[in-house]
């Protein structure tokens, strides 16, 4: 049922209450005898019921409109509200397109980082043994440069050989270190040998602290410590001299 056809209004009657109350009076002034009396009287109080009635029915209506127009206000909000979510909706489905995406490419750019860091592996290890065969064929072609001189101190090339210690629970050294070295061993003779393109002071001072490591290994002190370099810087040279090492050069760095 739509709400015109419950609604009643106190507008939608025609009552001149101020005549009916008039007419009722006059009635009661009027009456004769007691019976007709008491029905004016029973007609005023129904009259002033209907009154009443109808007075309430207006404030009911007129409630009910009003509630009426907050329901539409709330329907219409919650229909706004209904979209505004629709659309969230959309924007989050297309987000989580574009993530699944950005995932996809992320997980491509992974694998490929991942071959990219085998590959840089491989060639490190590859670099890494050219490395070593070059710093030994450097070694070689130092010594024999310097050959003559190696055997006007007794000392011939031949017969240097290297030793390899690997310092596995870290008792002389750093734990798991590879530690090589140079040894010339003639007539009971201990000689360790060191042989660089160019030394500094590093290269000094590291090689005097493998031979105290080499004194705890071997449980007997070198005999004499040989660098053998092409060139070496003064402080270095000075150093070495310091510690008691030996220096065959090409020449001296300022």
């Amino acid at each position: 049922m739509e709400r015109g056809a419950y609604i009643v209004s106190s507008a939608s009657i025609s009552i001149d209450w101020g005549r009916l109350e008039e007419v009722v009076e006059r009635a009661v002034r009027r009456a004769r005898a007691e019976e007709l009396k008491d029905i004016a009287e029973a007609i005023k109080t129904f009259a002033e019921y209907v009154k009443k009635g109808f007075d309430i029915i207006a404030e009911h209506s007129k409630r009910m409109e009003e509630h009426d127009k907050k329901i539409e206000e709330l329907s219409r909000r919650l229909e706004e509200l209904t979209k505004a979510v629709q659309e969230q909706g959309k924007i989050l489905a297309e987000h989580s397109k574009i993530l699944a995406e950005h995932s996809k490419r992320l997980e491509e750019f992974s694998k490929r980082i991942e071959e990219l860091t085998r590959k840089v592996g491989e060639q490190s290890a590859v670099l890494g043994s050219i490395g070593r065969r070059w710093g030994r064929d450097l070694e070689k072609m130092v010594i024999e440069l310097y050959r003559h001189v190696l055997e006007e101190r007794g000392i011939i090339p031949e017969k240097i050989e290297r030793f390899t210690y690997v310092d596995t629970d870290g008792r002389y050294y750093v734990k798991g270190s590879r530690i090589e070295f140079d040894t010339y061993i003639h007539n009971d003779k201990v000689y360790l040998v060191e042989v660089k393109s160019h030394a500094d002071i590093e290269d000094v001072e590291w090689f005097y602290k493998r031979a105290e490591i080499y004194e705890k290994i071997r449980g007997r002190k070198p005999d004499k410590l040989v660098l053998v370099a092409v060139h070496i810087d003064e402080d270095a040279y000075e150093r070495a001299k310091e510690l008691g090492i030996e220096v065959i050069y090409g020449a001296i760095i300022p």
